[in-house]
């Protein structure tokens, strides 16, 4: 079910009143009444799917318990791998089965060998990344001592399908999210206020602004062998992808937060204005920063961090952000964008101690110019899409015909001013959330939204 949908439209007030007034004296209904929302929510892609979060459920409750039972250091050891390898089974089956196969018999085609094999038709099950290292990080935190386990499966459950975060996150710790499905909640105006605040400015950003956006990204990425040849277009183009997955994926985070609110459960925050970041660095600690801290805390650090000499702290920045960009998807355009971000902090790393001053304003310009430049490979379609693009730099610009009027290029510029205007007033800390922002906003919605119900991008993810 999408956010941007009618049926969400109708699914959420439904919810909502049944769980405030019907249910409300009653944690142990409301949990289970929240479980079996996520479960149609869910299910309404595809319900074949829901057997998945079961069993990972299933596996990491009984995992936890049994890590925090075991008495042998090695018996701990064993119970973890045993979540570890189902978990990353599971989506390593689902996500890059066939990549690698493919990627084994090109590379061995590249030496003159002829190879075959089957490859399957697999459907990507939605939100697989997403709640795989939301389960994973619980059975690790109980091993690390840093978490006891529930013994209510009612309770993880809920926590590991909670339907505002389910599908693009923000990814959740146990520690956080596990405390708040425990204990009781009761409705709070304010609180309800914030998150319908939250859900009319994250369906702005979704709406409004990327979508739209991404009907000028999606015409140039379609056929880039012909319209990089207008640097225009080109220049365009990158930027408003840049602003498009910008608005598309904060915008989904900011409705998931809000509408969490409405059942009296905070999410962390997942994006912080990341286009005002004055090094790479800070990008990453503002952007999808669920994940970011994920990969640090489970990926960095175990690898040794920064602990080990500045050879290995460069080397562990490569692996840990080639790795991530692996995880957005099965393909070398995504482990790319990844490595080249593990590039630029391993760079920034090394440069760092000669301490250049530079204005803030052109730090913050030349951040967001190397991170859109590398958002290219991210949304290319293949390799060579990538190479043109990048290529196409260097060479004269014909002035190919646009796919667009000029007023369509305008709207663009206006749309993106109005999310930088908004952000760079709350990067002051001048914040807008009362009730003539959410009209305004419901208005500009009504008349400058793309709502042909567009499946958010990191859906595929």
């Amino acid at each position: 079910m999408l956010f941007n949908s009618v049926e969400f439209l109708i699914f959420l007030p439904t919810v909502f009143l049944i769980y405030w007034l019907v249910l409300r004296q009653n944690l142990r209904l409301q949990n289970g009444f929240l479980l079996l929302a996520s479960l149609v929510f869910y299910g309404w892609w595809d319900w074949r799917f829901l057997s998945l979060i079961f069993a990972s459920s299933v596996v990491d409750y009984f995992c936890g318990l049994g890590i925090d039972r075991a008495r042998v250091q090695n018996n701990k050891r064993l119970i973890l791998f045993t979540s570890i390898f189902f978990n990353l089974g599971v989506l390593g089956f689902f996500k890059y089965y066939n990549f690698f196969i493919d990627s084994w018999i090109q590379a061995w085609a590249n030496f003159g060998v002829v190879m075959t094999a089957s490859t399957l038709n697999i459907v990507l099950p939605v939100g697989i990344s997403f709640y795989t290292f939301q389960t994973m990080s619980y059975t690790i935190d109980i091993y690390r001592n840093q978490l006891q386990p529930t013994r209510s499966f009612l309770s993880f459950f809920t926590f590991v399908a909670y339907f505002p975060q389910l599908v693009a996150g923000p990814i959740e710790r146990a520690a956080v999210l596990l405390p708040q499905i425990t204990k009781r909640r009761s409705f709070s105006y304010t609180s309800a206020i914030q998150g319908i605040h939250l859900i009319v400015w994250g369906l702005f950003k979704k709406v409004a602004v990327g979508d739209n956006l991404g009907v000028i990204v999606d015409g140039f990425y379609g056929n880039v062998g012909l319209y990089s040849q207008s640097h225009l277009y080109t220049i365009f183009s990158i930027i408003f992808y840049s602003f498009q997955i910008y608005c598309d994926f904060s915008g989904y985070s900011d409705i998931a937060i809000g509408t969490s609110k409405l059942f009296g459960i905070d999410l962390n925050t997942n994006f912080n204005r990341p286009y005002f970041s004055q090094s790479f660095s800070e990008f990453w600690r503002r952007w999808h920063i669920s994940l970011s801290s994920w990969l640090r805390d489970y990926l960095y650090i175990p690898l040794g961090g920064n602990r080990k000499g500045q050879a290995r702290t460069y080397g562990n920045l490569f692996i840990t952000m080639a790795l991530g960009g692996l995880w957005h998807g099965a393909s070398f355009n995504f482990i790319i964008w990844g490595a080249l971000h593990g590039a630029f902090l391993a760079i920034e790393r090394m440069f760092k101690p000669l301490k250049i001053p530079f204005p803030a304003i052109l730090n913050r310009l030349f951040v967001f110019a190397v991170v859109s430049l590398a958002w290219i490979p991210f949304r290319s379609l293949n390799l060579t899409d990538t190479v043109n693009i990048f290529a196409s730099f260097f060479k004269n610009g014909s002035g190919a015909s646009l796919p667009l009027s000029y007023f369509d290029l305008a709207e663009g510029v206006l749309l993106t001013c109005i999310v930088v205007a908004v952000d760079l007033c709350e990067e002051r800390g001048l914040v807008f959330k009362n009730w003539f922002t959410v009209v305004l906003l419901a208005v500009l919605l009504i008349f400058l939204g793309n709502w042909r119900a567009l499946s958010f991008i990191y859906f595929q993810f």
